[in-house]
This record gives structure tokens, sequence and C-alpha cells, in this order.
């Protein structure tokens, strides 16, 4: 996991469009775990989705991405500075942050780097929150092709990272003081046409267009598209997440 791999600044415009909200209550949990809400740190921002849920908790939130073009496509907000910046040198002071947080992104740092620096900015007592999600889980009959997509269409082309994401980080490395997180999931209500759009962000489809020389995704909507039904109605869909979250 040494050096920045850059799995989406090809697709930067898509991954702020598509990719989803994370729950409100997480945030407000989050918050809840902090001793001050002076600065948060989002490292790994991409497109600064977990950033804007911060906000409203921190009077400041310093939002980071090694990638210049995942930043250039992020929505300002007022109250967040967006650096581009490694997840190993984030560039802030020492003992300046309340909370760490990275979503869906850990699996990508040189892990002893960054905990250094997590140990660096953060305040004592601070906390560092890594979460993330795996396979959305789709409704009845629906699920089951959305499996074999996921594990054999493009199973293969996902990056060797990706087998952190399905255990649930369990396997990770995580030298904090571990608190007890409660569950939380991301739900949508999404058509059909969303749900793919949203899968043309996966680094997967993306490798395996690169790789066969077609595209992975008309096939699999034809596939969902009988049970679907009509395909501008909007379907419940979620995804489980999962966290590590410990305290300096």
């Amino acid at each position: 996991m040494s050096g920045f791999k850059d799995h989406f600044s090809s697709a930067s415009d898509r991954y702020a469009a598509y990719r989803p909200d994370y729950p409100a209550p997480l945030f407000t949990w989050l918050a809840g775990r902090c001793a001050e809400h002076d600065i948060a740190w989002d490292c790994a921002t991409g497109s600064g989705q977990a950033a804007l849920g911060l906000a409203p908790h921190f009077r400041r939130v310093a939002a980071t991405d090694a990638s210049a073009e995942q930043i250039r496509h992020a929505a300002p907000h007022p109250a967040i500075e967006f650096r581009v910046a490694p997840a190993e040198a984030s560039g802030l002071a020492e003992r300046s942050v309340d909370l760490v947080t990275v979503a869906q992104a850990a699996h990508w740092f040189d892990l002893p780097r960054f905990y250094a620096e997590v140990a660096r900015v953060l305040k004592p007592g601070g906390v560092l929150a890594l979460w993330g999600y795996g396979r959305m889980v789709l409704p009845g009959e629906l699920d089951a092709p959305f499996q074999r997509f996921y594990a054999e269409t493009v199973g293969p082309y996902w990056p060797p990272e990706r087998a952190l994401i399905d255990n649930g980080y369990r396997s990770l490395d995580f030298p904090f003081a571990e608190i007890e997180a409660p569950a939380f999931r991301i739900d949508v209500a999404w058509s059909l046409p969303r749900l793919i759009a949203y899968l043309s962000t996966w680094s997967a489809v993306k490798r395996y267009q690169d790789a066969q020389g077609l595209d992975p995704l008309p096939a699999l909507m034809a596939e969902l598209a009988p049970a679907w039904g009509d395909m501008d109605t909007a379907r419940p869909l979620q995804w489980p997440l999962f966290l590590r979250v410990g305290r300096r």
C-alpha cells in the first residue's frame, strides 16, 4: 500500500456526481466522540462527500486528496478548505485536529506513515475514524445477478486492496484505542439508470473496459431490467457501513 495509486482521477466527474452521500447520524455520532469541535481533517476526501457531512459539526474542515482532479470536482463550502495533499503529509499543524476521517480510502494508504501523521496532528484524546462500504444490496431477485456481476464479471479486475473492503477492514492494522461503533448504513432510492451510472465509477469496471475493450454495464442493465420493471422506478438500495474508530 505504498505510493499513491490513482484509480479515480479519470472518473472524477462521475465520482462527484454519482457516489452516494454518507448518513447524517454517522457524523453526529463521530462529533459526539470529540471533546472539541475546532478542526476535522477529512483525508482522501475525493470530491468531498464526507467533508460536507462533517461541516455542520466543526468550525473548519480540512479536506485533502492526493488527486488534484478529485479536488477540482469538489463542491465548495465556506467551512471546508480543499487542498491537494497525500495522506501521509497533510500539512496540518501538530496537535491541531479533533477528528480525522477516512471514507472508503484507507486501503490505498501507506498505513504506518499515515498513522504517524495522524498521531502528529491529533490533539490528545482526538479521534480517528476509518470507514467504508462493500457491495450494495439490491432488493429481492435483483441481488443474485448483481452479486454475480460484482464477484465474477468484474471480480478479477478489482485491485488487490479491495479484499480489505470485502472483510470490513477487520484485518487492517489499527494501533489506536478502539471505540465500538453502532451500525450505520447508506440508504438510497435509485432508478436503474442511476444505479448503472454509479457502477460506472467502480475501478473494476474501468479496468474491465480497458482490458476487454468493451463496457460490461449494458449487459448487466439488460439482465436486471426484467425484474426491475419500469427502469425509471426508484427502488430501495443499501450499503451497510463498517467502521474502525479509535482514540489517540
